[in-house]
């Protein structure tokens, strides 16, 4: 009779599994501890940013001197233009070979036209300058 009278007073807990997960149905709480926690275990590096921690700026250092090159005479063509065209010498026309660019400077009736065509990638430029 004893045993009869534990199993009639005997109470039982139902289980209720909560993901912690937001995706889930989790608490939307819990994302930026589960994303910070998975960013901290994460050892995989891409090749891009291998590349970047090889060097400072994310590129090869010839690769790098020889744009800044490019940049710089790029610069320089263009304040002579100006110069020229709106100062007393008057800009040669021609085809110039810089680097990689190829440029063709041409008179036209309403001013100058310079066409720039980077020989690395075949993008074409095509700037007018008119007359004043």
């Amino acid at each position: 009779m004893f045993l009869l009278f534990i199993a009639i007073n005997g109470a039982a807990q139902d289980f209720v599994y909560t993901p912690k997960n937001p995706a889930f149905g989790g608490n939307t709480f819990n994302y930026q501890w589960l994303l910070s926690s998975a960013q901290a275990q994460d050892t995989y590096k891409s090749p891009e940013q291998q590349a970047i921690s090889r060097y400072s700026y994310g590129l090869d250092p010839v690769k790098d001197f020889a744009e800044s090159l490019n940049r710089q005479i790029l610069n320089n063509l263009s304040r002579e233009i100006v110069r020229r065209q709106f100062g007393e010498d008057a800009l040669q026309a021609g085809t110039y070979i810089v680097g990689d660019y190829q440029i063709e400077i041409g008179d036209a009736i309403s001013g100058i036209n310079i066409t720039i065509l980077d020989n690395a990638t075949g993008a074409t430029t095509t700037v007018s300058v008119p007359y004043f």
